[in-house]
């Protein structure tokens, strides 16, 4: 039974679960837009959001938070200098999601993860 379990597995352990959600973040963060598989997205979408209002309060603690997910000393500054600012009045909801359909190979339902402008 799954009763009160919270979080999507995607059938991976705890290690790669971990790294996927990292480079996924990282990734959002540099290109501003990716396409990944639905599932993926969502799963993910929570942390992306979590980090940006991290780098919304700007202080040293939260810029040492940030870090233990996005490792890249450059996306870092990114995330604090241009995209934080960017939604320095908005309470939440920083990323949408947009179907594009199934993935040619296996027919896997593809979304734009992308950062609201």
């Amino acid at each position: 039974m799954r009763h009160r379990v919270a979080g999507r597995i995607l059938k991976r352990t705890v290690g790669q679960r971990r790294a996927l959600f990292r480079s996924l973040i990282c990734d959002l963060i540099r290109h501003e837009r990716i396409e990944t598989t639905e599932g993926k997205a969502r799963a993910v979408r929570g942390d992306a959001e979590k980090i940006i209002t991290l780098a919304k309060r700007g202080d040293l603690v939260a810029r040492r938070q940030a870090s233990q997910t996005v490792a890249d000393p450059e996306l870092l500054k990114k995330l604090f200098d241009e995209v934080a600012p960017r939604y320095k009045d908005t309470p939440g909801g920083y990323t949408r999601l947009i179907k594009v359909g199934p993935r040619r190979g296996d027919a896997a339902p593809m979304v734009l993860l992308e950062l609201v402008k």
